[in-house]
């Protein structure tokens, strides 16, 4: 029998409210895993100290989330090909000895993504250009998306996006500064809000014409804390399909365990801890 269980985790800052580890280490639990999922507050003064520290105690990888996810990039030994194209990381991987720095985040989004609408053809808006932005933009591109609208408040970093995609896959590409509520084009057949606008606070708003959430949208939110957002409910009480973080967050988990240790967890698990610890499943 032993008593050293493999490590696993997240650095983050604030590191309170991610719900990250209680899916995690039901998923081990349910694989029969002797693997543990710790929730680290890192700040940003920290983060190399935070790596130098899982190399020295044999962690299988760790997840960043912000700040981290452009700084961690300085301190890996390479990058896999997503992680690479999209600019950030959330998922670090051991691999021979060396921290290989992966994103998840659009692929948890894609998965989820498909489970209600697939992306071949689509026209999607993404709202923010920050680390999950660029992600989702890249891979719902990636996954066959015919266009993708960047709209973000800062003009260089949404510009750059879009020209990133553009550049980069086969879709085709736009920016709409965001300067006031954003009003959905009729063209459009999925919007994700990919800021962290309503993280925490079940009444924030993300800054939207609710009035243009109209019935045939797929309506998404990266935020899983709390699942039920101003934003989802503003598009459930217009008739429109949505899709919450919790979705995408499972995703993203269930990538991590396949990279760090070569199973595919039960995601049905992974789902139903996160929903006893945040709140009941949306009934849309």
């Amino acid at each position: 029998m032993s008593f050293l269980s493999v490590l696993s985790g997240s650095f983050s800052t604030p590191a309170d409210g991610n719900p990250t580890v209680a899916m995690m280490e039901a998923a081990y639990a349910a694989a029969g895993l002797d693997a543990r999922y710790l929730n680290v507050d890192v700040s940003s003064a920290n983060l190399a100290d935070a790596i130098i520290g899982a190399r020295a105690m044999g962690w299988v990888g760790f997840n960043c989330s912000m700040p981290h996810k452009v700084a961690v990039i300085d301190h890996l030994d390479g990058l896999g090909e997503s992680a690479e194209l999209i600019g950030a990381v959330n998922c670090v991987v051991a691999r021979d000895g060396d921290l290989i720095g992966e994103n998840t985040d659009g692929k948890g989004f894609v998965e989820a993504m498909r489970e209600l609408r697939h992306p071949g053809g689509t026209h999607v808006v993404v709202l923010g250009a920050g680390g999950a932005g660029r992600a989702i933009a890249v891979e719902v591109a990636l996954a066959g998306a015919a266009r993708v609208t960047v709209v973000n408040r800062n003009v260089a970093r949404g510009e750059g996006l879009a020209r990133l995609v553009v550049e980069r896959t086969e879709a085709d590409a736009d920016f709409q500064p965001w300067t006031s509520a954003y009003a959905v084009p009729t063209s459009a057949d999925v919007v994700v809000n990919a800021t962290s606008v309503g993280l925490g606070d079940p009444e924030e708003l993300v800054n939207i014409d609710v009035d243009s959430l109209r019935p045939e949208l797929l309506v998404a939110d990266v935020i899983p804390n709390p699942p039920h957002t101003a934003y989802l409910r503003a598009a459930a009480q217009r008739g429109a399909q949505t899709l919450d973080g919790l979705g995408m967050l499972v995703a993203q988990g269930a990538v991590a365990i396949e990279l760090w240790h070569g199973i595919s967890p039960d995601r049905d698990v992974m789902r139903a801890r996160l929903s006893q610890v945040l709140g009941p499943e949306s009934p849309n």
